[in-house]
């Protein structure tokens, strides 16, 4: 079993929730029928109040119960929080944004075992995703959709330039990146706009650099989607592991609500309540 956060908060519900009920069931009875009769075999009055009293662990169960079950149902429904440990979507997303990722955009799915209950939208080109990573499905990433199933992608590294279906997604040419804080490694790369259909969004190249990905050119299969890193020479992305299952998607990032970066001095103000393209 995958002990992570989902794991966890499905067995912390359930175990307040069967305490809960075991009170309810067979403890809160007695003490109701004690406290109607009077009959008690304690031979004082503060035994008899300590039989009366709900007990410590039941009284805690019941507090944290719902507690426990509106968190599960928020974060297995429909939102859950991220933080981005690395510069893989510079510049869309910085180290240290914490982003909120909507989980229903894409359907509903049970908990711990991923199973969907409800089937709702596709992933379209150009939306930011976090999905399990395909080799290793405890490790959350995420990158954007350049890709959909029956596409032929190929990704040209001596020009920078995606194509899929043969048709190339152009770009402008921005400018020389400076990166701050954690980003200041990228600094002199080169930030241009790529024109994904109704998605144009920033991306950063080395244009004299040479990435040994395996994927450069593949036709994507059904239910599978191709997704690369906005930081395009500095992401490990489907050029080098392949195809994202539908089965491993977590949801759509929407939102990044803070930013904390040490060595940027801290809380980036600027950065706080920006929606994600």
């Amino acid at each position: 079993m995958n002990w992570d956060l989902a794991t966890i908060l499905v067995i912390l519900t359930a175990l307040s929730g069967l305490i809960w009920l075991y009170d309810a069931i067979l403890l809160a009875p007695h003490r109701r029928a004690l406290a109607k009769t009077g009959q008690t075999t304690y031979t004082t009055a503060t035994d008899r109040q300590e039989a009366l009293r709900i007990p410590f662990w039941v009284d805690l169960a019941r507090s944290l119960f719902p507690i426990f079950l509106v968190v599960l149902l928020l974060r297995s429904f429909l939102v859950e929080p991220f933080r981005i440990p690395s510069g893989s979507m510079m510049p869309t997303l910085l180290v240290g944004d914490f982003i909120l990722v909507n989980k229903f955009t894409y359907g509903l799915r049970l908990p711990i075992i991923n199973a969907k209950i409800v089937d709702l939208n596709s992933p379209q080109r150009g939306d930011v995703v976090v999905f399990r990573y395909p080799e290793n499905p405890s490790i959350p990433y995420i990158k954007r959709v350049v890709g959909l199933p029956g596409d032929h992608i190929t990704y040209n590294d001596a020009n920078k330039t995606l194509y899929v279906n043969g048709e190339p997604f152009n770009q402008t040419i921005i400018g020389t990146f400076q990166g701050v804080g954690a980003g200041s490694s990228m600094t002199g790369s080169e930030e241009r706009i790529e024109n994904l259909p109704n998605v144009p969004h920033s991306i950063l190249v080395f244009p004299k650099q040479i990435m040994p990905g395996k994927y450069h050119e593949m036709t994507i299969p059904a239910n599978n989607y191709f997704v690369l890193g906005d930081n395009r020479d500095n992401s490990r992305d489907s050029r080098f592991w392949g195809t994202v299952p539908e089965a491993n998607l977590i949801g759509k990032a929407f939102f990044i609500w803070m930013n904390w970066d040490l060595q940027n001095g801290g809380i980036s103000w600027q950065r706080l309540g920006t929606t994600i393209q």
